[in-house]
């Protein structure tokens, strides 16, 4: 059977605004859904934000920042008006409601994190009531946008499943604890660190991996026993594959339930089973199925680690059921068609 002709001429184009090009968010929220959208008559191009989504730490230079950002993004904001949908992931200049305003109409907030936190919130409700509809990573962020507009549904950060996929040969190699994530994550990670030390005592055939921007330090784990990898996109895969174990440990603040549990998502994608924080939108997916050890105080830590960790038996059917609820519920696919379907409701076709 032959394959329809795409017609640009009756694609909707969609103008994407996102944090720049290595943001996750952009990278896992917008840009990954570019070739599903376009089988779909959908045009998605992105407008990323050139000297980056938050100010720089010298508080010398950010006016000169400032300045820089709002000169890169006015064009694309004109040039938004040309399109038939403008798609915002936050602010256009960090905590600040600026320019917004000016983006063609109609619109859509996509929201994947507690945005609100900053400023008292300014910048999030502002711009909420100027959109047309938000889409929301998880059920809590949904629940607070939904004061600030009527049209709010929730999609969840999907997994290239093409990609992020289960090792074939686990092998001899030596078994691997693992947590992935940038370094402001280290705050989290230090909290169960004591337990994680432990458990490499218990286990004195297994390392502890981390991959991120930049090494940890930690106080209580013997530095042999630690494997940091820098984090890039074309070893991310590999390095989550490499994993026997995914830690996920996370609080139960605001900032935290706003987390879309992706680092869980793509342990389990690659059929690697989880310990993880029970709170937020983690405690969702665990109630899928028997995809790990969810801990809800930090004594049990060490435990469910241990418990991981003393079984290759448990270790490989949780990977394997973690794996199958990605597929049946997290999907590039699934979230293409719902944002398809979002898209078309707003613009009206």
């Amino acid at each position: 059977m032959r394959r329809p002709v795409f017609d640009a001429r009756a694609a909707l184009r969609v103008a994407a605004f996102t944090g720049g090009t290595d943001v996750p968010s952009a990278r896992f929220r917008i840009r990954q859904y570019g070739s599903a959208l376009l089988e779909k008559g959908i045009v998605l191009d992105e407008f990323p934000a050139t000297f980056g989504a938050y100010p720089p730490r010298s508080v010398v230079t950010r006016p000169a920042w400032f300045v820089a950002s709002c000169a890169q993004r006015l064009p694309g904001l004109l040039a938004s008006r040309r399109y038939e949908l403008t798609v915002f992931q936050r602010e256009l200049i960090s905590t600040l409601p600026t320019f917004e305003f000016l983006a063609g109409e109609p619109r859509i907030l996509d929201v994947d994190d507690a945005i609100w936190l900053r400023r008292g919130g300014l910048a999030a409700r502002q711009i909420a009531r100027k959109c047309d509809a938000v889409v929301c990573g998880n059920a809590f962020l949904a629940d607070r946008f939904s004061a600030w507009n009527s049209s709010v549904c929730v999609i969840p950060t999907a997994v290239d499943l093409d990609r992020f996929t289960p090792r074939c040969d686990r092998g001899t190699d030596t078994p691997v604890l693992g947590w992935s994530g940038v370094s402001s994550g280290f705050r989290l990670l230090s909290t169960v660190e004591s337990a994680i030390a432990h458990v490499l005592e218990i286990h004195p055939e297994w390392k502890f991996r981390v991959v991120s921007d930049v090494p940890p330090r930690f106080e209580r784990i013997q530095p042999h026993r630690v494997e940091f990898v820098r984090w890039t996109q074309e070893r991310e895969v590999e390095m989550i594959q490499g994993m026997d174990v995914g830690i996920m440990p996370l609080d139960a603040s605001e900032w935290s339930l706003g987390k879309c549990s992706y680092k869980m998502l793509l342990y389990m994608a690659c059929a690697v089973p989880v310990v993880v924080s029970d709170v937020g939108m983690n405690s969702e997916v665990l109630r899928r199925g028997a995809v790990g050890i969810g801990v809800r105080a930090l004594g049990q830590w060490g435990e469910a680690m241990d418990e991981l960790m003393s079984s290759e038996d448990l270790r490989r059917s949780m990977g394997l059921t973690g794996r199958r609820i990605v597929e049946g519920h997290y999907s590039v696919s699934d979230a293409a068609e719902a944002w398809a379907n979002l898209i078309r409701r707003v613009v009206g076709r």
